[in-house]
């Protein structure tokens, strides 16, 4: 005689292949919500749950007929800890795996590093730019014209680091670093506490477009990324499934305007990266 506890157990047997077949895109599906890993504290993309990666996340969990579950982190120290943390393995803290992280560098040297994720999907591409008062700074063609102006930025930024070692620490004293960010250095400058600031574009672009008085354009030094870098999203290698539904789903709102209506909320000009 058979007793329930084996026919239990022959069922659960019957049922492994397809637990096993099933994709990430087949239990985000099954779940009825996408995971999506975003940055805190990164204006205008995040903040206390607004700003653009949270609209995107939004989107895209309403192409794939899902709802979107926000699941906000702290940066670690580098970009190889939050892949480890929020797509590939989870964080030490206990939360994590995101079914996609936000804001992922679409960088080569990056997806050499990490062949755990697949980093794709570019829908933005950053640049370290610098805005000024075009009345007390009409041509910036060199960072030497900034001499003895104060200038506004994030001590502890990438425009922070190349301000501060631009042309031997010629400009050091004059840095101004207590911002926490490029948004509120660019607000300083707005409420005209300083003639120049400098930051990320997306920051400064925020604040500053559309005000005449003001020009935000490339930071002019030889050390900044030329072109800038392009940021996407990223999951595990094995998600590809997820992964082509997730591309699909960015080119639709790419192709039907509305990527650029939510950078155009929070104030970006927004092209293909």
């Amino acid at each position: 005689m058979i007793s329930r506890r084996s026919m239990l157990g022959a069922a659960a047997l019957a049922a492994l292949p397809g637990m096993l077949s099933a994709t990430t895109l087949d239990k985000v599906k099954s779940r009825g919500a996408l995971v999506v890993g975003l940055y805190k504290e990164m204006p205008p993309f995040h903040v206390d749950g607004s700003g653009i990666d949270v609209e995107i996340g939004r989107a895209l969990a309403e192409a794939l007929g899902v709802k979107f579950s926000p699941l906000p982190f702290h940066a670690d120290e580098n970009m190889d800890d939050d892949l480890r943390h929020m797509v590939w393995r989870g964080h030490y803290l206990g939360y994590g795996p995101a079914d996609v992280l936000l804001h992922v560098p679409v960088d080569r040297p990056l997806m050499q590093a990490n062949p755990q994720v697949s980093i794709f999907g570019p829908y933005w591409r950053e640049r370290v730019a610098v805005a000024r008062n075009l009345e007390q700074v009409p041509e910036l063609a060199s960072l030497s014209q900034l001499a003895g102006k104060p200038v506004a930025v994030p001590g502890l930024s990438l425009a922070g680091w190349l301000m501060i070692g631009a042309d031997g620490g010629a400009y050091r004293e004059q840095l101004r670093t207590q911002w926490k960010d490029g948004v509120q250095a660019a607000q300083a400058l707005a409420r005209g506490e300083v003639p120049v600031a400098a930051g990320l574009l997306s920051e400064l672009q925020s604040v500053l477009r559309g005000d005449a008085r003001f020009a935000v354009e490339p930071l002019p030094s030889p050390r900044a990324p030329r072109d800038g870098w392009a940021v996407g999203m990223a999951v595990k290698k094995d998600a590809s499934e997820l992964a082509q539904a997730l591309q699909a789903a960015l080119n639709q709102l790419s192709a039907n305007g509305r990527l650029a209506e939510i950078f155009a909320r929070a104030n970006l000009a927004w092209r293909p990266a």
